[in-house]
């Protein structure tokens, strides 16, 4: 049965999204905090396993965040479950447990998604869209590949798809469009970046193609640190900055980076640094672990404690510096710096 309470806030609350900003990012927080607190069976369990009185939660650092494990267990949603039909599940690696996500409105997703990547890089007609996904594809319900399909048919450009293994048609395809109108936007996956430069495959120099990678190994290769794998992207594709997309399973809302690992957050996100020894205090260090606020969330639970390592640069530019010791290496953009 339908819960007409959560079902008419999911409504408001997704017509509010665009027009949040920074004056009223931390008020928005704390009525979803409220409102999660009680409609998001999992998350009221935890604040009260916490002993936190939510009338007392009057500020962001105050917000008890839901460690993101509880996603691999747990139905993390608001208000009845058979509201939520349909889920995302995180790719992990082989004999990992995945995430699953499940969300209110795919449509919205979805729109949200594009309209963050426009505000970063202009309207998405303007590019032709190549999506190097192998890993995502070949499993099914996968955000990635969602959202990647839909810039491919929003670009409503012919050349634009998705490749898995076969790296000659990509190329080819590249040295087509070299010199025609349009951007370039090569997506992938860090792992497929890294085969694809690693072949012996001569890439033309093509002014307006745009990298970006979204991280991920997926066991396929080694760890490597984000200049390294940079470095070696830059040289094949003779590119002076290599993009990267930050997001995950259990995110709606993804940050850019247009170079050097530096990630601008949108307008939905912001992050707290957390002691990295104790998960209930913010670290007094330049970095920390990263417990981060999705207001796009409004259907499951905005308040996540990842597993990901982060500082703010002197700019505030946001830096991921890989994992948690002892945690699995999963997500999009997660490699070691």
């Amino acid at each position: 049965m339908t819960n007409y309470k959560t079902t008419k806030y999911f409504k408001s609350f997704q017509q509010d999204i665009p027009t949040i900003d920074g004056n009223i990012f931390e008020n928005k927080a704390l009525k979803l905090f409220r409102f999660q607190a009680e409609h998001n069976k999992i998350y009221k369990s935890y604040i009260e396993a916490r002993r936190i009185n939510v009338e007392n939660v009057s500020s962001l650092d105050q917000i008890p965040f839901l460690p993101i494990r509880f996603f691999k267990d747990h139905k993390i949603v608001c208000g009845e479950e058979s509201d939520f039909l349909e889920f995302y599940s995180s790719s992990g690696t082989t004999g990992t447990i995945t995430s699953r996500h499940y969300f209110w409105s795919e449509e919205f997703y979805l729109q949200h998604a594009l309209r963050l990547f426009e505000k970063e890089y202009g309207n998405i007609r303007d590019y032709h869209v190549l999506a190097l996904l192998p890993a995502y594809l070949e499993r099914k319900g996968s955000s990635l590949v969602s959202m990647a399909q839909y810039f491919i048919d929003q670009s409503r450009s012919e050349h634009s798809g998705f490749y898995l293994y076969n790296h000659k048609d990509l190329v080819k395809n590249l040295k087509e469009l070299s010199g025609k109108s349009g951007k370039i936007l090569l997506l992938g996956v860090t792992f497929a970046l890294l085969d694809l430069a690693e072949s012996n495959l001569d890439i033309p120099e093509i002014p307006q193609l745009v990298i970006m990678e979204t991280g991920g190994m997926k066991g396929r290769r080694k760890e490597m640190i984000r200049e390294e794998v940079h470095q070696v992207l830059k040289n094949k594709f003779h590119q002076e900055k290599i993009h990267s997309e930050y997001g995950m399973t259990e995110l709606m809302s993804q940050a850019y980076s247009k170079g050097d690992g530096k990630y601008i957050l949108p307008n939905t996100m912001h992050v707290m640094l957390r002691d990295v020894n104790d998960p209930f205090a913010y670290s007094k260090r330049k970095q920390g672990g990263i417990n981060v606020i999705d207001l796009a969330n409004f259907h499951s639970c905005a308040f996540i404690e990842t597993q990901d390592l982060g500082k703010f640069d002197e700019n505030g530019f946001l830096e991921i510096l890989g994992r948690i010791d002892n945690s699995e290496i999963r997500g999009c953009n997660l490699m070691v710096n």
